[in-house]
């Protein structure tokens, strides 16, 4: 068993097809085959079920999947140590982020880095607070940035804060708060809104900022991400709570201050379990000093 072998049973088990398995590899599809063959042998075991229609994996392949991976994964990190020792940085590092972070130039952050460190491969990733949270504590991610409630600490990660802010009232140009200079929030709480998925953290800073007055309010439409949001409120079906400093992407839209608003806390993430050098190198860049090795 060696690891090219297991690079080309996940390369089949992502694609389910030996033939873009072999394109993804580089590797005529008649080599592939008989690697993967081979080691099905030295296994005992075959990792894959193959018709004329599909390939996919057995019992005995869902098995073995994980182990491949950590192995791969040892051996990156194992190659990316010793090149550290020598004064390269090289590896991957996978980052994570709200689609609204504004404590950082994110796009800038990884243009520095990636100048400074072009050996290594970068992976971005967007999602919701909760969602970059666990996948920090499981290691998929390295590091990632948060908006989340003042007071939260996120459980099994590394934290720092970065920064916070106020919300504004996102409104349609015709809306009638888009004329005002402020507006109070209790006068929002008849208002219809668009917002994120109830229970998530991006929601939880506007619901508590209601609760604390003693006021609900109607959030007609939930989504997932910015984007649609935003194109519901310029059809005029709703109004928005955003950060502040998010206003220069709402373009043709009216962004009105809060007073006594939700608050946002921006927080920067990264793994307890020692960090790779790739991933030292980004929280360098961040002023997180976290030298290989500690926890």
């Amino acid at each position: 068993m060696d690891l090219q072998q297991m690079r080309y049973v996940l390369a089949v088990a992502e694609t389910a097809s030996f033939t873009r398995a072999a394109e993804q590899c580089h590797v005529v599809q008649s080599a592939l085959s008989h690697q993967v063959a081979r080691l099905e042998k030295e296994l005992g075991a075959r990792l894959f079920e193959r018709t004329s229609r599909r390939v996919r994996l057995t019992t005995a392949g869902e098995a073995f999947l994980p182990a491949a991976r950590e192995a791969l994964e040892a051996a990156e990190r194992a190659r990316a140590e010793v090149a550290a020792a020598s004064g390269e940085i090289r590896g991957k590092l996978a980052v994570g982020s709200i689609p609204t972070v504004a404590a950082v130039d994110l796009p800038a952050v990884i243009q520095n880095y990636r100048q400074r460190y072009p050996q290594v491969r970068i992976g971005l990733r967007t999602g919701s607070s909760e969602l970059l949270v666990e996948q920090v504590r499981e290691g998929t991610l390295d590091a990632a940035f948060l908006g989340v409630v003042p007071g939260f600490r996120p459980q099994g990660v590394c934290d720092k804060e970065l920064g916070h802010g106020q919300h504004v009232a996102v409104v349609a140009p015709g809306h009638p708060l888009a004329t005002h200079h402020e507006v109070d929030l209790r006068l929002l709480a008849d208002e219809v809104f668009v917002d994120f998925a109830d229970g998530s953290a991006a929601r939880a800073q506007s619901d508590q900022a209601f609760a604390a007055i003693g006021l609900r309010r109607e959030v007609a439409f939930e989504v997932s991400g910015v984007e649609l949001m935003v194109r519901m409120v310029r059809h005029g079906l709703g109004i928005a709570l955003l950060p502040a400093t998010f206003d220069a992407e709402l373009h043709g839209l009216r962004c009105v201050p809060i007073t006594n608003g939700p608050t946002r806390v921006e927080r920067l993430i990264w793994s307890r379990f020692p960090p790779s050098p790739a991933a030292c190198a980004f929280l360098s860049l961040l002023g997180v000093r976290t030298p290989v090795g500690e926890a």
